[in-house]
């Protein structure tokens, strides 16, 4: 570009102060401008010092704050029936653990799951995701794990693929076969071996999972059975995740530092060595709040600690039919605060850059930095704080999508952004 060029945007938005999240922190620009071209950031900074320009649509927001757009890194989205019976079994005294054991927890959702077909997984799962978009979401990781079986897991694979195609949001696939015993095994053993040389192999040669996950607790699997599945995991190329120390301290954490985890998730009962894992290994640690409070649990993650060491902490709804029916994102940040005690800078930070590290997408989400994709919110409220301060409420006032406005609420489908070739919409 000469001197006397002027930049060319496909989009110009201004009108709204930014808080960029750059570094975890606000990073605050005051009377922002952002300029877009090909759905991703191309010039940020203070409207007044903006370059010439020559921009296809011009967008004034009308005031309000931007956001990077909310990532919600720990969701089982895609699930069949609900568990409302076993949340009153809860309230009337009995444990998750003594649920399980009956046959309810996650084997119901499995039951229920494989016998939904994928067009009804679809329709509940979109009024669900509808739920996170409205509340400013544009990134949503996708677990399977209700299935256990290889078609099963597949099929919601599947229609985790389904979504992001119906959908204007990012959403990134996890399998998370090794979540429960599924009925027809009687042996955990015997179970991860048919992980491990069965349904990996194959989810992984039809590339329909970004990441592998696995439940690390006494209900679940031990240390040394999930290490077996990440090892597989890891020979096929796929990073891991770990759901670990919710319950108890197995030292799941550790193990998944090891294999340099992308998160470690829950983790209320972690110890100081397994925090120092997570800081040497790059592995971020998940907050979950949402779980917490339906489990109506005490024990909380060790905050200072993490802080103590810099491990970045992300928030997630966990949203699941049995422990965290949660549908916004914003709430869970509230109560990071306000369980947790977060700051609603941590809080935010949880839910954008760190949320983004989480899934491996740092380098292309999370903060509104130049290169980065145009995924941000323009929110009705005064400062950034209050997103961690109402509970519930209508704040987003404009949702842009890879550099597109998209109301979440009304859920268009990517035709609207020119991405479904079938002209459906959700």
């Amino acid at each position: 570009m000469t001197h006397d060029s002027p930049m060319k945007l496909h989009s110009l938005w201004r009108g709204a102060h930014v808080a960029t999240m750059q570094n975890g922190q606000y990073s605050l620009i005051e009377n922002a401008a952002i300029g877009v071209v090909g759905g991703r950031i191309v010039w940020i900074g203070e409207a007044q010092k903006l370059p010439v320009y020559d921009a296809q649509n011009e967008h004034d927001l009308g005031g309000g704050w931007i956001t990077p757009g909310l990532i919600d890194c720990h969701t089982h989205l895609v699930f069949g029936g609900n568990r409302a019976g076993e949340f009153e079994q809860r309230l009337n005294g009995v444990s998750y653990q003594e649920i399980a054991k009956q046959g309810g927890g996650i084997a119901s959702s499995v039951r229920a799951t494989r016998d939904a077909s994928e067009a009804e997984l679809v329709a509940s799962a979109s009024r669900r995701l509808k739920s996170l978009m409205a509340d400013g979401v544009t990134t949503v990781e996708i677990k399977s794990g209700y299935g256990l079986s290889l078609d099963s897991e597949l099929k919601m694979l599947r229609v985790a693929t389904a979504l992001e195609n119906d959908f204007p949001v990012t959403i990134k696939r996890t399998c998370l076969a090794a979540h429960a015993m599924p009925p027809e095994f009687d042996d955990k053993d015997a179970y991860i071996d048919y992980l491990c040389d069965t349904v990996l192999p194959k989810v992984a040669k039809l590339g329909m999972a970004d990441a592998v996950d696995a439940f690390c607790e006494g209900i679940a699997f031990s240390t040394e059975q999930v290490a077996r599945y990440f090892n597989t995991a890891k020979s096929l190329g796929l990073p891991v995740k770990i759901h670990a120390e919710q319950l108890s301290s197995l030292g799941g954490t550790r193990m998944a530092a090891s294999f340099k985890a992308l998160s470690a998730d829950h983790i209320e009962f972690i110890e100081e060595a397994d925090v120092q894992a997570m800081a040497e290994s790059g592995t971020v640690a998940v907050l979950l709040p949402g779980a917490f409070f339906t489990l109506k649990e005490t024990q909380r993650p060790p905050i200072a600690l993490l802080r103590q060491y810099g491990v970045p902490m992300a928030i997630a709804t966990d949203a699941n039919p049995g422990t965290s029916p949660a549908l916004s994102l914003r709430l869970m940040m509230n109560m990071a605060c306000t369980l947790f005690a977060l700051t609603p800078e941590e809080a935010l930070a949880g839910a954008t850059i760190h949320a983004a590290s989480a899934l491996g997408l740092a380098d292309s989400h999370g903060s509104l930095d130049v290169g980065k994709v145009a995924d941000f919110i323009c929110w009705d409220v005064e400062s950034p704080g209050e997103l961690s301060y109402w509970l519930g409420g209508d704040l987003v006032k404009t949702r842009v999508y890879e550099g597109k406005q998209s109301d979440g609420k009304n859920s268009l489908g990517k035709n609207s952004l020119g991405k479904n070739s079938q002209g459906e919409t959700a």
